[in-house]
């Protein structure tokens, strides 16, 4: 990524990271991140840790199924925003 500066002082550090994580996301898997790239950028060490979130409805995004396709998708913009906010509030906390 780039030297911006992610930090909470900024107002728009969400926005602003965001856009950032999404840009990366989207050159590396294109709009939608599926199966396995899913489970990674979301952080579960497991698809079976994964599919167990997705049962319990516990997944921070919206996910979805694409018809004739196996597996569950989301959208790199979803992903993006989460990872920021997650990014946000450990920063705040740490201040």
């Amino acid at each position: 990524m780039t030297g911006h500066d992610y930090s909470a002082k900024a107002p728009d550090a969400i926005a602003v990271l965001a856009k950032a994580l999404e840009r990366d996301l989207l050159f590396r898997y294109g709009p939608m991140i599926g199966n396995d790239d899913l489970r990674q950028a979301l952080g579960y060490l497991s698809m079976d840790a994964f599919r167990q979130a997705l049962s319990r409805r516990q997944v921070p995004v919206p996910v979805f199924a694409v018809p004739n396709r196996r597996g569950k998708y989301a959208l790199a913009k979803d992903v993006a925003h989460w990872l920021a906010t997650l990014r946000n509030g450990a920063a705040q906390h740490r201040a």
